[in-house]
């Protein structure tokens, strides 16, 4: 008998699925996507206007629709900042969407085939979402790896971004495993380092806290931001209060997956990466240079 219940509920979800692929599919035919700027438009906004930005993706969108991540539970208030941002238009300040909605042309195999599942299900809460006379850029300019079919602009790119931080003190604001830059060079440029620690999960619980530690620093220091969704917000709110401040998500990772010549997303030991298996098994390190780095832990 439950075996009979539970094919009668695929089959409902099937077909439900059905329809919404259609419906999404018909709105692709009908309805002009946003205007999203090119990685490369995005990376040279960042450094040439020392813009600040904003990440959107599957997780944000997520959350605004009432759903749960790994990381971060569904906050009401996290998901009402998030809808304000995104419809946002603030000088200096971008607001970064995925580069998916035209074309997957840069894409993997694998990640073309996750983008386009994922707007067949999802297109039509997404265009609802945004503004569709803003012009927007990409967040995926903190990927510039493990997705990307031609992986031989990752070098240029990596390069340009570190201009970022060439010969400017930074503050980066990260999960207590993160532990951005440690292990590699990415960096070096930078005079000095200061790190604000993070809890992992549901950051957002302790915003004000971090809010409030940040604020303390110059706003001529750079601030980068590793957080998740509570980055996202972060970033919008330093911005209107002057800081150059950075979504700088998973550039740390996709740093090292480009180190290390990977072709598939895999775990790296010492730092935490919550969309793969095993990502979340971190090792602890002792490494002195990131303990002096560390100037608060906000817990």
């Amino acid at each position: 008998m439950k075996s009979i219940i539970l094919k009668f509920y695929n089959d409902i979800f099937k077909v439900y699925e059905s329809i919404i692929i259609m419906r999404n599919k018909f709105i692709s035919l009908t309805v002009k996507p946003p205007t999203v700027r090119t990685t490369d438009e995005t990376l040279t906004k960042l450094i040439e206007e020392k813009a600040s930005i904003s990440r959107f993706g599957d997780g944000e969108f997520a959350l605004m629709n009432g759903k749960d991540l790994l990381f971060q539970p569904y906050i009401p208030l996290l998901a009402r900042r998030l809808k304000e941002i995104i419809k946002n238009d603030q000088e200096k300040h971008l607001v970064g969407i995925p580069n998916v909605f035209l074309n997957l042309d840069w894409c993997s195999d694998k990640a073309s085939a996750y983008w386009n599942r994922y707007l067949n299900i999802n297109r039509f809460k997404i265009y609802r979402m945004i503004n569709f006379n803003n012009v927007y850029y990409d967040s995926l300019v903190t990927r510039l790896y493990i997705d990307h079919k031609d992986k031989k602009l990752a070098k240029k790119r990596f390069n340009k971004y570190k201009q970022l931080w060439n010969n400017r003190s930074i503050v980066i604001v990260e999960g207590d495993k993160s532990r951005l830059g440690i292990g590699n060079d990415l960096f070096n440029g930078a005079t000095s380092i200061e790190r604000i620690i993070c809890p992992s999960t549901n950051a957002f619980e302790k915003y004000e806290d971090i809010l409030n530690e940040v604020i303390k620093h110059d706003r001529l220091k750079l601030i980068l931001i590793a957080l998740g969704p509570t980055a996202t917000v972060l970033a919008y709110d330093l911005a209107i209060l002057g800081y150059h401040a950075i979504d700088i998500g998973h550039i740390d990772i996709e740093y090292e997956w480009f180190l290390q010549g990977a072709e598939e997303k895999v775990p790296v030991k010492s730092k935490y990466i919550g969309e793969i298996p095993n990502g979340t098994n971190v090792q602890d390190i002792e490494d002195q240079r990131y303990k002096k780095e560390i100037i608060v832990e906000v817990v």
